[in-house]
């Protein structure tokens, strides 16, 4: 009947979304994340590099009876600002046009590297403009914003101006004596104009208290220390506005078009404009997070909470900062032609090569060197080596000429220590049990590296339970021997099946072709379909006699190390 059909759909609907917020829930942090760490690696584009900001929010909301969790994750430019102003001159183009073409160079990144998002700002669009237009309105009406002049060292590059503790001297490339920023080495220049302040000193109260109150609210923690030691010093009131006659590519200020809103305001708010600010943000904004590198936290960690705090916002709940990646221990420049393109890597490397690579060797806590050597190596011993050659040898028709998910037998590997098992094989089952967890606390708080040095270690145990037992020397033709095949086989495809499924969020093509080929279809990969070693428990095993997938192919192509192993332009 039409209610039975209708009652058969809905419940099929409410499963589906009770798999997805599962899956969602363990995956959300780990795209974002590798789409930071890739653009530590700078893009050259017409001879300067684009101000790319990359955000993201991390929105819950609850339906279908609590069970569904969805997430926001939020990418883009950030389009304003003098130096793109000067850049478009530079190019010949007309600001707007300049900004098109390198946004669609992006997005095109993006694509090659495997990398999703749920909404693309580009601050250029009217919903942001109409977004910073209402924000800067709101602190105006409640007198937080006031007209003044301001005085001080300025840099265009970075977009700020610095204290003269931040500011030292330097040599530019004619040996000229020129001031610089000490932070980012970018020439600062002395400047002096009317514009609009917002009363930044009047929230440095509740910023100290909202971080010790917060520990967590900085993540790592050195970057928490760092922040709370700023705010302990003069915290002067902040421009806001830059002349138009100087500044022409930006949101003109509400009242007043002979002032441009400062692009740090301007790009901040793009964070509000896709959680639907003015209006509909308030379902979303109370859980967002933010992940962001260390060269803008003073805007992220400073400047925007206290904006928040002016606006009656509340503040993100997590900030976490990632550190950089250099060339021979130097920060990437084009002066200096160790610039690394990622989307050449990609090629070089494959997505999923590159990724795992930055994700596997990047840390937040500090700097880390980029070698093609280094990515070769790792690739090598991890992916092509280890993981697909576990997967090579465990499906290979000599050693598996069933081309199945053979049968576990209980009498070979008993829970209590006996049978053909030593106990070096229950410490493995053991580590494995425990891998979900740990993995899954790492993903959360953004410690990826630690995650997958925990996934690589348990890989090199089964790997040396493998070897252990050889299992090709074992005669197939004695039943006891063929059991303990059998056993060995499953033990290690159930392995690879707790490895794919985790390694899903960090190389999805490889682990698609790895889970594909154990014949684990689409609907148990989610977490919460784990499971390990059903048979072991006393539990039924879903896989066990299932067919494996038909593709045989190598996992993973080894990699040689590359003619061009620095960086190239």
């Amino acid at each position: 009947s039409r209610d039975m059909f209708l009652e058969e759909f809905k419940r099929q609907v409410i499963q589906m979304c009770h798999y997805f917020a599962k899956v969602w829930k363990k995956i959300r942090t780990i795209t974002v994340l590798f789409e930071l760490f890739r653009f530590l690696f700078y893009m050259i584009v017409s001879g300067m590099y684009l101000n790319f900001n990359h955000y993201y929010c991390s929105v819950d909301f609850l339906a279908f009876d609590d069970a569904l969790v969805m997430f926001v994750i939020l990418s883009g430019t950030d389009e304003h600002g003098l130096k793109i102003q000067q850049a478009a001159e530079a190019a010949g183009k007309d600001p707007l046009t300049f900004c098109t073409g390198v946004s669609k160079q992006f997005r095109h990144l993006f694509s090659s590297c495997n990398i999703s998002y749920t909404d693309y700002i580009r601050t250029t669009e009217q919903r942001h403009r109409e977004a910073v237009e209402h924000f800067w309105s709101v602190l105006w009406n409640k007198g937080l914003i006031y007209k003044g002049s301001y005085e001080g060292w300025y840099s265009t590059q970075d977009e700020s101006f610095l204290m003269p503790s931040q500011v030292g001297d330097a040599l530019d490339s004619l040996g000229k004596e020129i001031k610089v920023s000490l932070e980012s080495g970018h020439k600062v220049e002395w400047m002096k104009e009317e514009n609009y302040m917002f009363r930044l000193s009047a929230f440095q109260s509740q910023l100290l208290d909202w971080l010790r109150g917060n520990p967590q609210a900085i993540q790592p923690e050195r970057f928490h220390q760092a922040v709370l030691k700023w705010l302990q010093e003069d915290l002067p009131d902040l421009s806001v506005s830059r002349q138009r006659s100087r500044l022409q590519w930006g949101i003109p200020v509400p009242g007043d078009d002979e002032q441009t809103i400062y692009v740090w305001l301007d790009a901040l708010v793009n964070y509000l404009t896709v959680a639907g600010y003015p209006d509909k943000h308030n379902q979303w904004w109370h859980v967002a997070r933010h992940v962001i590198g260390k060269d803008i936290l003073k805007f992220h960690a400073i400047y925007w909470p206290a904006f928040l705090l002016g606006a009656g916002l509340p503040l993100p709940q997590v900030i976490h900062v990632h550190s950089h990646w250099t060339v021979g221990g130097k920060k990437m420049s084009k002066s200096l032609g160790n610039v690394v393109d990622p989307l050449e890597r990609s090629r070089m490397f494959t997505a999923d090569g590159m990724r795992y690579f930055l994700l596997r060797q990047g840390v937040p806590d500090s700097d880390c060197d980029y070698t093609d050597d280094k990515v070769a190596k790792l690739l090598n011993a991890e992916l092509a080596d280890s993981l697909g050659g576990l997967l090579n040898r465990c499906t290979a028709p000599a050693l598996n000429p069933a081309q199945v998910y053979p049968s576990f037998c209980p009498q070979s590997f008993p829970r209590a220590h006996g049978g053909r098992a030593v106990h070096e094989d229950y410490h493995m089952l053991d580590a494995i049990q425990k891998l979900p967890a740990v993995v899954e606390k790492h993903y959360e708080t953004m410690h990826i590296y630690k995650a997958l040095e925990a996934i690589s270690a348990c890989v090199r145990l089964t790997n040396g339970f493998v070897q252990r037992h050889t299992p090709w020397k074992l005669d197939r033709k004695n039943n006891e021997d063929q059991r303990w095949v059998d056993t060995i086989i499953h033990i290690s495809l159930e392995c690879l099946r707790i490895y794919g499924t985790l390694l899903q969020p960090i190389v999805p093509e490889t682990s698609n072709k790895l889970l594909s080929r154990l014949g684990v279809q689409p609907h148990e990969r989610s977490w919460a379909g784990l499971n390990f070693l059903a048979r072991y428990q006393g539990m039924d095993c879903p896989f066990e006699g299932r067919a494996l997938g038909s593709d045989s192919g190598v996992l993973i192509n080894g990699r040689e190390k590359p003619n061009n192993i620095e960086a190239t332009l």
